[in-house]
Parts: structure tokens; sequence; C-alpha cells
């Protein structure tokens, strides 16, 4: 059985929520890990697991867009403490646990330490489809593609095997990469989906704008998060947040409207969800998510919002229903069948790799 070092990214809940499957995956089979993490993830799986908390970046937005200036003063100030942790997990993950392998879910400093000590690592992420996996997207986001692969060739510069998970399965660029679909809570993998005629609306940072234009379709029933409030204002269900109560309503809902995440936006698509994707300005992963989406006639890609656009949505949701019909709905199965095979034997078959 091998050591393992799994950094997990903490901006946001995605991240954590799938490292903890393939976390009590590797624990189950016998494996050692400490896991790595920050912010979000390191308070979502502290209670369950050995976690080293460390330093993270984080993006600030406001009003479903990314804010730059925000984001560069509040990792800035990250800085010294950022230090303190990298000097801190070379002594006490890499230099006194001695791992056999590194796994990282976008968690840079697992990811350099894994290169400094030459020691195997894999990725297993969404974001590194948009670096080893061919995708349409639209012509005037090159530049943005150019960038945010850039940022993932920094962020983790020498992935020795990446598993890639991804709702649009295009081919892969190398042999080291392994496309899979997308990992799914065990929550959500035991959900019996049904339509009981509301819109599930999950809003971040804000979003009012998006609020006061669903005021006009007063025939609709809509279930809203993001707010932290418990309050029934006309047609609008106001919750405050909740695992249970989220999934609940994800499974009963006839469709939903949120910003185009990785995680939500995938967990309706196996639920056969129809999603309108309202993408955050400046980040390119959630355009290319939005503009997946609607190619494959799952739902609809707004990012000019008004209500003829949510009108259309509406009226279109039998025929995104009927093509859901064909979503490729998988568990977890192939993609901890692919990690068993690549940590066997002390990780041999990882170590053949990172002599190449």
């Amino acid at each position: 059985m091998a050591n393992i070092i799994y950094g997990v990214s903490g901006e946001g809940f995605g991240h954590s929520s799938r490292a903890r499957e393939m976390l009590s995956h590797l624990e189950k089979s016998g494996h050692t890990v400490k896991v790595v993490s920050y912010d979000k993830g390191y308070r979502s799986l502290k209670d369950d697991f050995d976690v080293f908390e460390t330093e993270g970046l984080h993006i600030a937005s406001a009003d479903n867009k990314v804010s730059m200036a925000k984001t560069l003063t509040d990792n800035m100030k990250k800085l010294p403490d950022g230090h303190k942790k990298l000097r801190a997990l070379r002594h006490e993950g890499f230099e006194k646990f001695k791992p056999d392998c590194v796994i990282t879910d976008f968690e840079p400093m697992t990811a350099y330490l894994a290169n400094h000590y030459h020691i195997p690592l894999i990725t297993i992420d969404n974001q590194h489809r948009m670096r080893y996996m061919d995708y349409p997207y639209p012509p005037k986001l090159k530049k943005e593609r150019l960038i945010t692969e850039s940022v993932i060739r920094g962020m983790v510069p020498k992935p020795d095997v990446s598993l890639v998970t991804s709702f649009y399965f295009g081919e892969p660029k190398n042999n080291r990469t392994f496309i899979f679909p997308p990992i799914l809570r065990k929550e959500v993998l035991s959900l019996e989906p049904e339509n009981r005629g509301h819109t599930l609306v999950y809003l971040t940072s804000g979003f009012e704008s998006f609020v006061d234009l669903l005021k006009d379709f007063t025939r609709e029933q809509f279930v809203v998060y993001g707010y932290n409030r418990d309050e029934q204002v006309g047609n609008f269900t106001y919750k405050a947040a909740s695992r249970e109560g989220f999934l609940a309503d994800l499974s009963t809902c006839k469709a939903v409207m949120a910003t185009a995440g990785f995680t939500l936006l995938t967990e309706s698509l196996y639920l056969r969800k129809p999603y309108l994707a309202l993408p955050m300005r400046g980040q390119f992963e959630q355009e290319l998510n939005g503009h997946l989406l609607e190619k494959l006639q799952y739902g609809a890609n707004v990012r000019r919002i008004s209500p003829e656009t949510i009108g259309n949505f509406l009226y279109r949701l039998p025929d995104f229903s009927e093509r859901l019909k064909g979503y490729r709905a998988e568990d977890n199965r192939a993609i901890t069948a692919k990690l068993d095979e690549l940590l066997l034997d002390d990780c041999a078959q990882l170590k053949k790799q990172l002599c190449k």
C-alpha cells in the first residue's frame, strides 16, 4: 500500500466534494493519505481525514463578475503565511511522511513539492481538460483560453498522469491523459429525480440583477439558494444553506438556473435537469462550461441576461429534457479503477512514467 499526499483546492466546495469520494476510496483500499487543503476545502475535510492546513489562492467576485483588483490584493496579503506553510509542509508532509506519490486536485503547493522531490504526480480535476483535451470554444475567447492554459501550467507544472473529468468528451492531447465522466458525490448518486414543478436558482456573491428579472415570471415557482435566508416572497421561496435540503430541491426541480460552475452543472446533468448557465464574467472555465452545455443542447448559455433569454429557456425545457435522455450518466467506478491501476505495486506504473 502507498503513502499518498492529496492536495485539494479550497476555492469553493466542488474540489473537496469530489476529493472526498476519491479519499474515501483510497483509504478503503488500504492506502495512507495525508490531505493538504485550505479555506472551504480544509473546513469540509478536516473532521474526516488527516488534513494539513495550507494557504491558497482565492478568486473575488461581485455581481457575477471576477474582480481582478480584489483578487490580487486579497492574495497578496496571504504571501507571508503561505511561505511559512510551505516550509511546514516540506518538513511534515514530504520529509517525515515520505509519500510514494502525490495527487492534486488543482492545489499548487503539493504539485510543486512533488516536482522538487521527484515524486510521481497525478492530477484529478476538471481544469486539466483545458490543457490536455481538444474542445470547441468561442473564437472571441481565444485570448482568455491561452491565459487560462498558462495559469493551469503555472499551478501544476509537470504532472506525470492526468485523470481529467469532463461532461464533454474531446480527444486527449497525449498518452498520459485519461478522460472520465464527472466525479459525483454518493449523495447525488443515490437520488431518484422527479419533477415537482419548481425551478432551482443558485446564486453567489449577491447576483441581485438576475433575481430582479425573474420577478417578471409570476407563473413560475422559484426556489432560491445563496442568500442565506428562509422566506416566502410571492412565487419565490428563499432557503438558507442546507446540503440535504438543497439536494432534495435539486432532485425534484424541473430546471436549474445558476452560474456555470462545474460541480452543480454536472450534478444537474446527471439528474437530467435542463440548465440555464450564467457564466461568471472573467472566468474562462465557466464560459467554456456554458458554451459546451449549449453545444450539447442540454440547456442554455446566457452571457447577457434579459427577460427574453429567460423566457426562451423556459419555453425550450421539453427539448432540453429530451436531449438529456442521452446524457452519459455514470458513477465513479471507471476513474477509481484507473487510480487503483496506477497505484499498484508501490506506484510502479507511475514511477516508470516519471523516468520517461
